[in-house]
């Protein structure tokens, strides 16, 4: 039985952990909106990589001709001797002689690790793991450590939460200067899409790359004073009379009000909450870490627990048993909260 189920209640730097502390081999399924990627295990660590988005032996193969070692002619006389082999193209240029197996691996990694890293980003998806055998490729055997990787992928999560504060999806940029002397071809590419129109979704979809590697170039750009955003004038829905308004914003007890309002408005709230706050927090991280517990027996005993009881007898902050059901596809648990109640407000998933 396959260990599957929601990024949103599973993500997948907990899924690598339990791949690789359990020397898994087998095939990691994942969807998401704009991609679906398949990702080879063997003993745990991560042999290969397949997007539907990017096809890697086209990506494989222009990297090469732009690294010089053949014309993009000769690349596709390559590709139509490489389909009637049957070989992929990195084993077919191996064997022909054409390219070093050292260069080969070196661009193969590279791609593998870029496809792994965006699924950080990934708000939701699904997931789905068949242990089963996976043959070594002799040419050209990849093996990446698992462990490694995960924390590459946080490290650039977090840069990427550094570049959100920098710029948005709907952002629209305009250039400053056609200088691109200093610039490298990257950003040069990028720079091409911006236009005055196109805003960042635009510019991520255009030109097929990773919408972490494309804002991470745009920022770059920012930063050089080559382009800058676009002012976006605020919509105005309804104008009022200049004495009214100049009647309510002189208004002399306006602040005492305003301060007023704030105190009994964070009296009110610390006086609600306080009891609580710490218990939903430490309720929260107890549900997540029994996920992660009743996700790792599952994989390794091919069905979830009968009960909870079996990896844990605790309770939840306030004293209530936590809700735990499941069928074969699928699990349910959850904190009903402090007032004990499952179906209300206060639960806690």
């Amino acid at each position: 039985m396959a260990l599957e189920g929601s990024l949103r209640d599973f993500g997948l730097a907990d899924i690598l952990q339990l791949i690789f502390f359990q020397r898994k081999t087998g095939v990691l399924n994942l969807e998401g909106k704009l991609d679906k990627i398949r990702l080879l295990f063997i003993d745990g660590h991560i042999a290969g990589a397949e997007s539907k988005r990017r096809i890697e032996a086209n990506r494989l193969g222009k990297i090469l001709a732009k690294k010089g070692l053949f014309t993009e002619e000769e690349l596709q006389g390559m590709l139509e001797e490489q389909q009637k082999s049957n070989l992929r193209l990195g084993n077919f240029l191996v064997r022909k002689g054409i390219v070093k197996k050292e260069d080969i691996e070196e661009i193969l990694i590279g791609q593998i690790k870029e496809t792994i890293i965006q699924i950080f980003s990934w708000k939701e998806g699904t997931y789905e793991f068949t242990p089963q055998a996976i043959p070594v490729d002799k040419d050209i055997p990849i093996s990446i450590d698992t462990q490694h990787l995960l924390m590459e992928g946080l490290r650039i999560v977090d840069e990427w939460t550094l570049i959100e504060g920098k710029i948005t999806l709907d952002m629209v940029f305009g250039k400053k200067t056609d200088d691109v002397s200093e610039l490298s071809e990257e950003e040069r590419d990028i720079l091409f899409l911006v236009d005055g129109e196109n805003d960042v979704s635009t510019i991520i979809d255009i030109s097929g790359k990773d919408d972490f590697g494309v804002s991470k170039t745009l920022v770059s750009l920012m930063e050089k004073g080559i382009i800058e955003p676009k002012e976006v004038l605020p919509v105005i829905t309804e104008t009022y009379p200049a004495e009214a308004k100049k009647s309510f914003i002189n208004h002399p007890y306006l602040p005492v009000f305003a301060i007023a309002a704030a105190v009994i408005l964070s009296l009110f709230s610390v006086f609600f909450e306080s009891n609580h706050v710490f218990e939903r927090f430490r309720a929260s991280e107890a549900v997540d870490d029994l996920r992660f517990r009743i996700a790792a027996y599952k994989f390794e005993h091919l069905s979830y627990p009968e009960t909870l009881d079996t990896i844990s007898q605790q309770s939840d902050p306030w004293g209530h048993p936590y809700i735990y059901r499941y069928n074969d596809y699928s699990f349910l648990l959850l904190s009903t909260g402090p007032d004990g109640q499952e179906g209300t407000a206060d639960d806690i998933r």
